[in-house]
């Protein structure tokens, strides 16, 4: 445990969930934990018990990828840990793979609805019939023109043309939007929905504070994780946008929330101490914009330039894109705030340096 998670409690210590199985984490709220082929291995997915037109069952949050893998403890979650009741409906937070990879499979599997903000879910169907932000040639000549110049890495990503339909496959044809402010009605509780931005279009994280509970519930998606830092990236398809600015914007509307409320992560623990993370997630960023300044200040750099100085550990290609993503994110903000300069070179490449005058 890092000295950033020490400041954080966990009140289950180190107990997970087994594969097809859920662990209740408050009353009528379960916790299922699923693998994921990547570096960060696991997502977290949640049951909430409901009752919707007098009918009693589950609601589910998030998905996991589209694979065999997962539909199997799914199926064994579906025969073990509902004690005979149906699924009711299918909530995504955002239209990322590991989270809305098997709406449409368990929308289809139980005759139920999908319910998603609309920025996300026309998002998800438009990701599932292009290659927009995820690899082919626009994302090839994005991050080209930020610096990522090795013509191996270049090629891989132009190959990459199915890989958010290889996740996600389909979404289901019709929704229920969720909106910022509005309430969900599960299990007789009140869960407000919470926007947040710069992760995803319009991500949705679900907050109850109901009395019955020992202490609120807040079920953050991936707005607020606790070991690591959620990647907020700049793709292809808005190359001129400020994630980063709206991300931490987006964190701080959950300063209003109870001290003392459980949050519930997608990756990582439940965890109590939501306002000190939010404070540790500002630090951190801070940290890395001082060093970004500090790099552009020294010379003028590129996205990839600025790899190194962001990420110590050595990366594969599925990170690198995340990074580069990343970086850029960074050197947006500093450059819609007028703290860096962009230029683009005669070699097609744009480069950040300081700035002697806000523009």
């Amino acid at each position: 445990m890092n000295l950033l998670e020490q400041q954080l409690h966990y009140p289950l210590g180190e107990t997970l969930p087994d594969s097809g199985q859920a662990l209740e984490v408050a009353p009528g709220v379960r916790w299922i934990r699923m693998g994921l082929p990547f570096a960060l291995n696991h997502i977290n997915l949640w049951l909430l018990r409901d009752e919707i037109d007098g009918q009693a069952g589950w609601t589910i949050v998030d998905c996991c990828i589209a694979r065999d893998e997962s539909k199997a403890q799914w199926e064994a979650i579906f025969a073990s840990q509902l004690e005979g009741l149906p699924v009711l409906r299918v909530v995504v937070t955002h239209m990322h793979p590991d989270h809305i990879g098997l709406a449409h499979w368990l929308c289809e599997r139980w005759n139920v609805r999908l319910w998603v903000s609309a920025t996300d879910y026309n998002t998800a169907r438009l990701a599932c019939n292009s290659t927009s932000g995820f690899g082919g040639d626009s994302a090839a000549q994005f991050f080209a023109a930020h610096g990522l110049t090795d013509p191996d890495s270049i090629e891989k990503i132009r190959a990459r043309t199915g890989y958010y339909s290889s996740m996600v496959p389909d979404v289901p044809r019709s929704f229920v939007r969720l909106m910022d402010g509005m309430y969900l009605h599960i299990g007789g509780r009140r869960w407000r929905c919470i926007s947040g931005y710069g992760h995803a279009p319009e991500h949705i994280a679900l907050y109850c504070d109901d009395a019955a509970l020992p202490a609120p519930v807040l079920i953050s998606g991936d707005m607020m994780l606790p070991r690591i830092s959620t990647n907020i990236s700049v793709y292809d398809i808005e190359p001129e946008s400020n994630p980063l600015a709206l991300f931490l914007a987006s964190i701080d509307k959950f300063k209003a929330l109870a001290p003392n409320t459980l949050t519930l992560p997608s990756h990582g623990k439940p965890f109590e101490g939501l306002h000190t993370r939010i404070q540790q997630l500002h630090d951190h960023h801070r940290d890395r914009l001082e060093e970004v300044m500090e790099a552009c200040t020294a010379s003028p750099c590129n996205a990839a330039d600025i790899l190194p100085v962001m990420f110590k550990r050595t990366l594969d290609l599925h990170q690198t894109t995340f990074a580069m993503g990343e970086a850029i994110a960074h050197l947006h903000l500093l450059w819609f705030e007028g703290r860096l300069q962009r230029r683009l070179s005669t070699d097609g490449i744009y480069r950040f340096s300081c700035s002697e005058q806000p523009r």
